[in-house]
């Protein structure tokens, strides 16, 4: 049995990043509806949407944020 959700086929509403610039780079969008239903939380590039989704638990996405929040990650 595999822990990796099956996204496919999945009516998913995908919601933008506020983080995400606005000239279209840096989009990051994620699933709030399916990370409430279930243990994981969906992520994918917005540029790229047909493209792979990453499964994060919800303990590691709410880490992310956190650091993100708390500008732990150097800028480009």
């Amino acid at each position: 049995m595999s822990n990796t959700p099956d996204l496919v086929g999945t009516a998913l509403v995908w919601i933008k990043s506020t983080y995400s610039g606005p000239e279209g780079g840096n989009c990051v969008e994620w699933a709030p509806s399916y990370a409430t239903a279930h243990d994981v939380v969906p992520v994918r590039d917005s540029k790229d949407p047909q493209g792979p989704a990453l499964a994060f638990s919800r303990d590691a996405w709410s880490s992310f944020l956190t650091a993100v929040r708390e500008a732990e990650f150097p800028s480009a």
